[in-house]
């Protein structure tokens, strides 16, 4: 006789694939005028959740800026105290004022889930690699350097001078591209592709089998 067989659920498959969630660090750079901040606003506007880093300064607000968003806005004495105290990842005296990118930026965003993406320049991107394994490291440039000046003259805040100058850095930071783990070019009017192909780093990842956490040095 054959017992009616009991009503009981499946067990779940575990292909040991883990389960919990994957935050990561993405360092984003490349030379002025290639739409980094226009990149991350497309990601933004496809819905992808990050938190992008606000940097600490010293320096009083400029019109328009806003506090927590653009900067953080702190005293000199509470940024002496944020030194004292080992609050920054890193820290520099920029034209009078000190800057910092506060360690609060990434350990807070990492602890709830929430993947970390930073803007920096080429030169810190070096600095912020060293002081935080594991980070995702992408280099973002335009197609060709025609482009790169016409992003440059359409912002309308440096004069042919100040432009050329910058092309001949951005010529210098290219040659730091292979020290990078990913290259993105921004395409002219191209920038939700941009903003997907970034996307798209982010969960392949995710996805690895020998990932691993971000760790502060």
């Amino acid at each position: 006789m054959i017992s009616q067989a009991t009503n009981i659920a499946p067990t779940k498959p575990h292909f040991g694939v883990p389960d919990e969630p994957r935050p990561l660090v993405m360092i984003l750079s490349g030379p002025s005028g290639v739409g980094k901040d226009s990149a991350l606003d497309a990601l933004e506007e496809l819905g992808v959740d990050f938190h992008r880093v606000v940097t600490a300064t010293s320096r009083e607000p400029r019109p328009n800026e806003v506090d927590g968003q653009d900067y953080h806005f702190v005293k000199l004495s509470r940024f002496a105290q944020m030194i004292e105290n080992d609050e920054l990842l890193e820290y520099a005296l920029v034209y009078g004022d000190y800057k910092g990118v506060p360690k609060s930026e990434i350990v807070e965003p990492l602890a709830r889930g929430q993947d970390v993406i930073m803007r920096v320049d080429v030169q810190g991107a070096a600095t912020m690699a060293r002081k935080l394994p594991g980070a995702l490291t992408v280099f973002l440039t335009t197609a060709t350097e025609e482009e790169m000046v016409s992003r440059l003259r359409g912002r309308k805040t440096d004069s042919e001078e100040q432009i050329a100058i910058r092309v001949a850095y951005a010529r210098k930071e290219l040659a730091e591209l292979p020290k990078f783990q990913y290259a993105v070019v921004n395409h002219h009017d191209s920038l939700e592709k941009t903003a997907k192909v970034l996307w798209a780093i982010l969960e392949a990842a995710r996805a690895r089998t020998d990932f691993r956490r971000v760790i502060i040095q």
